[in-house]
């Protein structure tokens, strides 16, 4: 083994990682609609702001449900 390998985990060791998910790309269009929406339609404004709203509060829930899942030590 060579010094400039990485060092591999040891077994037993599980790396955490989360799940795949839609809501950063709709928090994304949602930021764009409101954007949007500021310069064209009030309307895209209300629609993207809530759908923003609405992937932020998705976001934290599942980062607060992954978070109790990891082991304590």
């Amino acid at each position: 083994m060579s010094p400039l390998d990485p060092e591999i985990p040891p077994v037993g060791e599980e790396i955490h990682l989360p799940g795949p998910s839609v809501v950063p790309v709709l928090t994304a269009v949602g930021i764009t609609l409101a954007l949007v929406g500021v310069t064209t339609f009030i309307e895209l404004t209300v629609v993207g702001v809530l759908l923003t709203l609405g992937c932020v509060i998705r976001w934290i829930k599942d980062t607060r449900h992954d978070i109790d899942e990891l082991p304590l030590d």
